[in-house]
């Protein structure tokens, strides 16, 4: 696997945790105590979204990458944590998808941005590399 994919899917797996990590820490709850037990079923999720989608073919595509990735991490997240036993609270799910959401496909929309702007070539224009012939 080239270097882009690991880095794409690593970049998930931390906004999994950051978003656990930050649920945590707005309940009062000790973060590092049970980071383990909230991450645990959404970085299953996303486990399973890279494995669906085979998103180290095309790991920064918003389209169908990412909104699968998102999609199944939050679907797979909340199934996990309903049959583990932890809360499911309809609150809880509007706000970890719409945060998931932002998390994952937002990062691939910025890398898309960027790479659209970019300048390619060292930001020469190719038309001035085409010497006229006489």
């Amino acid at each position: 696997m080239s270097r882009a994919p690991v880095l794409a899917l690593v970049l998930d797996a931390v906004l999994v945790v950051a978003f656990a990590a930050t649920g945590r820490a707005s309940h009062d709850s000790d973060v590092l105590a049970g980071l383990w037990q909230t991450s645990w079923p959404f970085l299953a999720g996303l486990a399973a979204a890279w494995t669906v989608v085979r998103a180290w073919r095309s790991p920064t595509a918003i389209v169908p990458t990412g909104l699968i990735v998102w999609g199944v991490t939050v679907v797979g997240g909340m199934l996990l944590r309903a049959v583990s036993g932890q809360g499911t609270a309809l609150p809880f799910v509007i706000v970890a998808t719409l945060t998931l959401l932002v998390l994952l496909v937002g990062w691939r929309a910025i890398a898309r941005g960027i790479r659209s702007v970019r300048p390619r070539g060292g930001g020469r224009s190719r038309s001035r590399d085409v010497v006229p012939r006489a």
